[in-house]
C-alpha cells in the first residue's frame, strides 16, 4: 500500500472502529445513544468520509492541506460536542436538565434554530453515565479521540511528503 494513502486511511479506520464499538454497545449492551452521542457519530462519519476520499485521491500538497483542514474542522466540531457532553455529565445532580425528546423527534418537529437550542442545552439522558472503561465514560473517550484526531489532522496538514 502507498504510504501517504495509509496515513489518510488510518484515521478513517480508527473512526470506523469507534463507530463499530458504539453500535456494539447500543445493540448488544443496551446503551442507547443520547442526542449528543448521535451528533458525535455524525462527526465520526464525516471524518471517515473526508479521510477515505483523501486516501483514494492521494493528493499533492494543496489537496493534502484542503483535506486535512476539512478533517480538522470536523474533528473540532466533534470535540466541541464532546466537551459539552462531558460537561453535562459532571454537573451536580440538581443542575442536570430534564430528559427531553430524542434527536429524530426534534429533527422532524422543530425548526433548525430550536433544534440546535434543545440539542446543546442537553438532557438528562446525556448526563447519565452507565458505562466506563479505565475510569472514563463514553463521552470522555470520545473527547479524547476527537482531540487525537484534531492533532493528527493538524500534523498531517503540516508534514511534507
Amino acid at each position: 500500500m502507498n504510504y501517504p494513502r495509509l496515513l489518510y486511511a488510518l484515521p478513517a479506520l480508527a473512526c470506523a472502529g469507534l463507530l463499530g464499538f458504539g453500535y456494539y454497545l447500543q445493540y448488544f449492551e443496551g446503551q442507547d445513544p443520547c442526542p449528543l452521542c448521535l451528533v458525535q457519530r455524525g462527526f465520526y462519519y464525516l471524518i471517515i468520509f473526508i479521510f477515505t476520499l483523501a486516501a483514494i485521491h492521494a493528493p499533492k500538497r494543496g489537496g493534502q492541506i484542503a483535506y486535512c483542514a476539512t478533517a480538522l474542522v470536523a474533528a473540532l466540531g466533534g470535540f466541541g460536542v464532546a466537551v459539552r457532553h462531558v460537561w453535562l455529565q459532571h454537573l451536580p445532580a440538581d443542575q442536570v436538565p430534564a430528559c427531553g425528546p430524542d434527536l429524530f423527534f426534534m429533527m422532524e418537529n422543530f425548526p433548525l434554530r430550536r433544534l440546535f437550542e434543545k440539542l446543546f442545552m442537553g438532557s438528562g439522558q446525556c448526563a447519565e453515565v452507565t458505562w466506563r472503561f479505565l475510569g472514563l465514560s463514553i463521552a470522555e473517550w470520545s473527547l479524547a479521540w476527537f482531540a487525537a484526531l484534531t492533532l493528527y489532522a493538524a500534523w498531517l496538514a503540516a508534514r511534507r511528503r
